[in-house]
């Protein structure tokens, strides 16, 4: 386990620190993470992530007996002990559970960002109806077996979990997949294990991929200027998305005085957390469907297949957190895709206010979720690599522009190695008519011609 400090520090909604608990303190806790997420309880242990010395064991089981008396029905716990010179300290560690959990004084209650909230009818309502349908992450998928998960992704991370707690976590792959819920004890693997470290995830679940798309203007069109499909697992797509996205989302630059100011259309960090979101949240029951994003001059959109889960809304997604995916959740954050649980939302909105845009627009129905982020008045277009040409270029050409807006310059050598059964001559005639319509400027001379963007010369 990481410092109880860290921990405290960085799950606030995930963790209860309980100096001096009741039966009936904890008994809400107890209720509350199991009807959420799932979270952890820390006794004998103060607020800065000391251990206080004044907790007994006998102490912890009867306390923990009496508050689960409280429950209904009893929530399933499990106890990790922790010693250090300070003392003793207990935590309780609560899993998200399938059913409906509530008081002896029939109290319903959920973990937000204010601690144990009670429920009121409505939320009851649509909590007990989503229980039935959530979880879709812990089936096991009868065609794959160990042999399906990828050993490098899962070093990967390993890597990245043990550097978030700052110590070997001591444990083997098999054990750290078996705790993530990624793999049962029997080694069947999970749908969440197959999202988060399969080899070819695609294979079981065609709908977990990602599919970018950039449209010339304003609305959608037959004709688009970069589409890509993105497959792997969640972790790989996140990131062969975010490269493009990165290159994407570069801004005309500006010349401030004899200096050349790089601007991005959107602020980086709310796309990042869009795309995470969409890809951590989405329904991943419903086939047919992968996860969009759509770029467009003035925005950017993002689709995530399925509804807005239990009892989340538009009006209560900021201040409110549930995941339909715990797991796959859990997993991203431990691998550090997401910086701090329950804040992606607030996040967003936060940073495209920041940066001068209009703020987030959320629709959601039946089957999506939208979240579209605008471009702000005043900040700079879109690069784009011909403005009056858009849909005149032939396939080749675009392929040229998507190299030469990810690496700046292309030869001719570059351009064969992308197009290798067209002919050369043709594909001299490809650059010469970029030139000619002023997307491209021909650097150089005979074997040391290259080409650049005219935007960027």
């Amino acid at each position: 386990m990481a410092s109880l400090a860290s921990i405290i520090r960085r799950d606030r909604l995930y963790v209860d620190v309980m100096a001096d608990p009741s039966a009936e303190a904890l008994a809400e806790t107890l209720v509350a993470f199991a009807n959420t997420d799932g979270g952890t309880v820390l006794l004998g242990v103060d607020a800065a992530g000391e251990v206080t010395g004044d907790l007994q064991i006998e102490d912890v089981d009867s306390l923990l007996r009496a508050a689960l008396a409280r429950c209904r029905p009893i929530v399933r716990t499990e106890i990790e002990r922790i010693e250090d010179r300070g003392g003793l300290a207990v935590a309780i560690i609560v899993a998200r559970s399938a059913d409906l959990h509530g008081l002896i004084d029939g109290r319903m209650l959920i973990r937000t960002g204010e601690g144990n909230t009670p429920m009121d009818a409505q939320r009851v309502q649509y909590l007990a109806t989503s229980k039935a349908t959530l979880d879709f992450e812990k089936e096991i998928v009868p065609e794959a077996s160990r042999e399906d998960l990828d050993p490098e992704v899962i070093n990967d991370y390993i890597e990245h979990r043990e550097k978030r707690v700052g110590r070997d976590l001591g444990e083997t792959p098999d054990e750290l997949l078996q705790q993530l819920g990624a793999m049962t004890r029997s080694g069947q693997v999970t749908v969440a294990g197959i999202l988060l470290f399969g080899k070819d995830p695609q294979a079981f679940l065609p709908q977990s991929g990602v599919t970018y798309v950039r449209f010339p203007g304003k609305e959608p069109q037959a004709r688009y200027t970069r589409r890509e499909d993105f497959n792997g697992a969640l972790a790989r797509i996140i990131e062969k998305c975010w490269q493009v996205l990165l290159v994407e989302l570069r801004g005309e630059a500006v010349m401030r005085g004899l200096k050349r100011e790089e601007y991005t259309i959107l602020p980086l960090e709310a796309v990042r957390e869009a795309l995470v979101n969409a890809v951590s949240h989405r329904e991943y029951r419903l086939a047919g469907r992968r996860v969009e994003v759509r770029q467009f001059d003035d925005r950017l959109e993002i689709i995530s297949p399925g509804s807005l889960p239990a009892y989340i809304t538009l009006d209560n997604m900021v201040e409110e957190h549930f995941s339909r995916n715990s797991r796959v959740v859990k997993g991203l954050y431990e691998w550090r895709f997401i910086e701090e649980l329950g804040l992606g939302v607030d996040l967003i909105f936060s940073l495209m206010q920041q940066h001068g845009h209009p703020q987030p627009e959320f629709k959601a129905d039946q089957n999506t979720v939208v979240v579209t982020l605008r471009r702000g008045v005043g900040i700079p277009h879109p690069l784009r690599f011909a403005p009056d040409e858009d849909g005149l270029l032939n396939e080749r050409q675009i392929k040229a522009i998507q190299y030469l807006r990810q690496y700046g310059r292309i030869t001719h050598r570059e351009y064969r190695d992308l197009c290798e059964d067209v002919s050369p001559e043709t594909l001299r005639l490809d650059l010469a008519d970029l030139v000619d319509k002023g997307v491209v400027v021909k650097i150089g001379d005979k074997k040391g011609t290259s080409y650049i963007l005219k935007a960027a010369a």
